[in-house]
């Protein structure tokens, strides 16, 4: 890892397998003034996230949902997980915990981790509660890189 990177002892902070860190957040919890920032943030929201001043994406995902453009959204968590070697990537929604969860268990499959393992994966190494419903439990299941 980089001078980039996340400190792995920061709240939200998750290790994928391959030592990449990406941090998760809730938007509705305030940034600690003292934390990093990211240079890259993918934010899930139903609608448009606050603006922020590094780079970032918006991807259109109500809460307690799935995202509404399945095909948007297998690229731009590819390109967070890309981004993720050499960047420090921030994936947020409202809580932090569903859509968030979802998609750092897509992360963790990009990563290596088997799909049908991936949740129980994020609930481990992030929050517990994270991927909060069956809708996004068999999303990630069926989660694929793209090839």
């Amino acid at each position: 890892m980089n001078g980039s990177a996340w400190d792995e002892q920061d709240a939200g902070v998750l290790r994928l397998p391959s030592g990449r860190l990406v941090r998760g957040r809730g938007l509705r919890h305030p940034l600690d003034p003292d934390a990093p920032t990211p240079s890259y943030g993918l934010y899930l929201l139903g609608e448009g996230p606050p603006e922020v001043p590094w780079t970032s994406h918006w991807l259109r995902w109500p809460d307690f949902r799935l995202p509404a453009d399945r095909g948007e959204a297998r690229s731009v968590l590819t390109d967070a997980w890309e981004r993720s070697a050499a960047e420090r990537v921030e994936i947020a929604c409202g809580g932090g915990r569903g859509r968030t969860g979802t998609a750092l268990a897509c992360l963790a499959v990009l990563d290596g981790v088997p799909p049908e393992r991936a949740v129980a994966w994020v609930r481990e190494h992030y929050d517990r509660r994270a991927v909060e419903t069956p809708w996004q439990r068999r999303y990630v299941r069926r989660f694929r890189p793209v090839r």
